[in-house]
């Protein structure tokens, strides 16, 4: 989520249909407008993005995930995350495009300034057309920005805060990289800052070269998933932190999440593993205030929340409490056991909107709270 220059916190929806009623396309990913407080808000579609309508996409082609969002002088920027093409294992996070909008989501553009957007297909994937692709591990193809209140205000140093794993495999997952960029530089690959460690005063050291990166904070192993419920599917997006500046408390704040795998290294085989960290800068350190081992919102035992993210906008006016969101996948074992049903119903749909429908009724048939769920967190001051 991020928080515009119009007042609206815009929303990234991966895998699903979105606020659409009924549902009109079954997007890999869709920006929407949030308006309002957390209890009320409402939601928009934004019709100018890019259409990844997965029906729509020819067999086989790459997919991309929307992560990175941020709204900045009037202009939104986001990262949309790529896989490699394997075949005989889980899928690895291989790349990040740049893609960006100077009318708040009505015309998109390419890093180089080009229009329409372009989705490309694996020959064309490469360095120059990525802000990111192919990089030791796969570091950098995840990526989470630093929101620091309404359009960027709050940000005094000029610069844009940018985290990712530092790869795709439990052990790179859980270490926690980063850059940064003058904010009139964000289109420019070469203008990127990697953080390099910290100084003895405990500043960050900053370098020009990806291979000389290091660490900014390390969240717990065994959190990965390394095999798969879905046959040539992927490794999910574990450790991918949401960090938003609290500025009544002057204060940075970090959610992350590991995904809860079974014996064989399936997803969600139990409950997810949260936490909460707190900083007095974008590159820590970073002190653990909560933890979850076994993360179930409402003392569910069959949670499988996912993918928790601040809401930039609804930090209270005394920043002493917050909005936390995030979706539940309870239920997606069952759905994996049974996805020959939907397999099945798809073949006989006609058209997109048809399919997208079907879509949405299986997935919550099977996984409710597959949604847009939210919880206040209250902090204690110490």
């Amino acid at each position: 989520m991020t928080w515009t220059a119009a007042d609206r916190q815009v929303v990234i929806v991966n895998d699903g249909t979105g606020w659409a009623d009924p549902p009109t396309a079954f997007y890999n990913t869709r920006l929407w407008a949030m308006d309002g407080p957390a209890q009320g808000a409402t939601f928009g579609d934004i019709t100018g993005y890019p259409e990844l309508d997965r029906a729509t996409r020819p067999e086989g082609a790459p997919s991309y995930y929307g992560f990175g969002l941020l709204s900045v002088r009037g202009r939104l920027y986001q990262f949309l995350s790529t896989l490699d093409d394997a075949k005989d294992r889980p899928r690895h996070w291989t790349g990040a495009k740049l893609i960006h909008s100077d009318d708040g989501g009505l015309s998109w553009r390419n890093q180089d300034g080009s229009a329409p957007v372009v989705w490309e297909d694996w020959g064309d994937q490469n360095r120059d057309r990525f802000a990111f692709f192919d990089e030791q591990d796969g570091c950098f193809s995840l990526l989470s920005i630093l929101q620091m209140g309404q359009d960027y205000r709050a940000n005094r140093d000029g610069h844009v805060y940018v985290y990712s794993p530092n790869g795709s495999r439990d052990g790179r997952m859980n270490e926690l990289v980063m850059f940064r960029v003058r904010v009139e530089h964000i289109l420019e690959r070469r203008a990127y800052e990697f953080f390099g460690g910290h100084l003895a005063g405990g500043d960050a050291r900053w370098v020009g070269n990806i291979a000389d990166r290091k660490p900014v904070h390390t969240f717990p192993r065994g959190w990965v998933n390394h095999a798969n419920l879905f046959p040539g599917d992927l490794v999910l997006e574990s450790w991918l932190p949401s960090v938003v500046y609290n500025e009544p408390l002057d204060l940075y704040m970090m959610a992350s999440a590991g995904i809860g795998c079974a014996p064989d290294g399936t997803e969600f085989g139990k409950p997810s593993y949260l936490g909460l960290w707190v900083a007095s800068a974008p590159w820590g350190p970073w002190r653990q205030v909560h933890e979850e081992t076994a993360w179930m919102p409402g003392g569910d035992i069959a949670a499988r929340a996912y993918g928790p993210q601040i809401a930039p906008k609804w930090i209270a006016p005394d920043g002493k409490s917050f909005w936390l969101a995030w979706a539940d996948l309870n239920g997606i074992r069952a759905f994996a056991k049974d996805e020959d049903r939907l397999a099945a119903a798809l073949e006989k749909a006609d058209g997109a909107q048809a399919r997208a429908g079907i879509e949405a009724n299986f997935l919550h048939q099977y996984m409710p709270g597959f949604s847009f769920n939210a919880q206040r967190i209250d902090l204690v001051l110490g």
